[in-house]
Formats: structure tokens, sequence, C-alpha cells
């Protein structure tokens, strides 16, 4: 769903808004990566159709029946599935370029393992910043960075508005995805993904209502309305996510437009 992210992005330059501050989570990092290292916005839409393919989750299925009759150890370093496809890429795109040559500050949020703590990286190797962001709890596996296991930055964060906020932005943009629910659960596995799906929709909300009500800065959510269930790796379905990304965006446009003409405030 991140991809939808892109949609916004097209919408802004399309109309000449410059992103003076990018901030991102969990898929988002990646984009926000990529938009701050100065990335035609073609080439991160192709490349994103490649990325999110079913070959990045290759094994799960079969992985997590042994986990879960213990015939394959799991532990809380582990996940269920092959970490490499996902570092290729990743290394296909960041290789080994830094924050410091981002055009514009950007900070990505993951998670400390064992405290919950959020952590904002702003400084070292992106691709380190970006795997450990993405890392989606048992799905891959935590990443390392100076001496922390890191996890998905949305388990701590999902809308890392207090950054933008914290980094002095006046006008902050805020793409948010609340993940999708069962009407019916017929395994384990359904039942358990529509309770963390829950969970991570009402932190969404919640995080976005306290800042909106206790900080000055100028708060626009921009949250894409999905008419048909989208998993987190149908590549094919990317076009379809940037188009509705744009909707959403198009829809808060005239808005943004006129603060943008009464401030000399920049969308982060």
């Amino acid at each position: 769903m991140c991809a939808a992210s892109l949609g916004m992005w097209r919408v802004f330059h399309k109309e000449g808004i410059e992103i003076s501050l990018a901030v991102g989570c969990s898929g988002g990092s990646l984009y926000a990566a990529a938009i701050a290292l100065g990335y035609e916005l073609e080439a991160v839409e192709e490349m994103s159709r490649k990325m999110w393919s079913s070959d990045l989750v290759e094994g799960y299925i079969p992985n997590l029946r042994a986990a879960m009759s213990g015939e394959r150890r799991f532990t809380e370093k582990s996940g269920l599935v092959d970490d490499r496809p996902l570092l290729e890429v990743l290394q296909a795109i960041f290789g080994e370029r830094k924050f410091s040559e981002a055009h514009i500050p950007l900070y990505i949020v993951s998670t400390d393992l064992y405290s919950g703590d959020s952590v904002v990286h702003a400084s070292g190797r992106i691709l380190d910043a970006v795997r450990a962001s993405a890392a989606i709890p048992m799905i891959f596996a935590p990443w390392e960075v100076e001496g922390r296991w890191l996890v998905d930055g949305a388990v701590s964060n999902p809308l890392p508005i207090d950054v933008a906020i914290r980094e002095g932005a006046g006008l902050i943009a805020a793409m948010g995805f609340e993940l999708p629910t069962r009407s019916r659960m017929r395994s384990y596995t359904a039942a358990t993904t529509h309770f963390n799906s829950l969970y991570m929709n009402n932190i969404l909300k919640a995080r976005f209502a306290f800042y909106n009500a206790v900080h000055h800065a100028e708060i626009i959510p921009i949250l894409p309305d999905f008419d048909r269930p989208v998993g987190g790796f149908d590549g094919h379905q990317v076009p379809y996510l940037i188009e509705k990304g744009a909707q959403a965006t198009e829809e808060k446009l005239p808005y943004i437009k006129r603060l943008l003409a009464s401030s000399e405030a920049n969308i982060p």
C-alpha cells in the first residue's frame, strides 16, 4: 500500500510543490529515501512494480507451518522468508549511499526489537535504515544497526508526524494507511492478522489525533481509500495504488494550495 505515496509525489511534482523534508517508516521508508535522493518518479514507479512481488515472500506458508509445528526453530531474530531477494533490491537501489547524500533532510523510523522504542535514522547507510524499517515482524528477520536489533518502524510509530514536527515542519502532508480487516476468519492466521490490523489502525488514528490536537503545525492527513483488496506484495497493483494516492492528494490539493499561498511553509 505504501506505493500510494508515489501518487502524492506525482501530484506535488505536477503542481510544482517543493518537498523540503522527507520522513518515512516501514515500506514508506523506501519512498521517503527515493524522494530525498532525487530519484526520477518514473524510475521509482518501475522499481516498485518489480520489488513488491510474491518472490519476496516465497516459502512463507511452508515456513509458517514448520515454525508452528516446532519442526523449525523460531526465535525473535528469525524470519519466515529469506531476506536475500529484498537485500538484492535495496542494494540495487541504494548501494552504499548515505544520508549525507540526500538532497533534502531525510529521516527514517524503525523500532528497537527489545525495548519497543522508536529509532530515528538520520546518518549512516540508507540501505541499513530502510532494511530495518521494513522488517515486518515475523516475515523478515530483524536488522542490526550499530549494535541494536531493529524491526518495522510501524510497530512503534506508524505515522511519524512527531519527527517532522521536531525538525521544524510547519505544513505536513501525512499519508497513512489503515490495514485491511476481515469479515470472516477461517484460520488462526486469519484471526491473528485481523486483530493485528485492529491494533495498528487504532494506534494510527490515536497518533494522528494526538499530534493534530497538541501541536501548532498544520497536519494534512492524506488517507487513500482502496476499494479492492491489496496485499503487501501485489506488485501488479502498484499502478492502482499510485492512482489512489494521487486521488487522495488531489482532494486535499485546494486546501494545501491555500495554506501555501498564505504562508512560506513547504510541504515535508
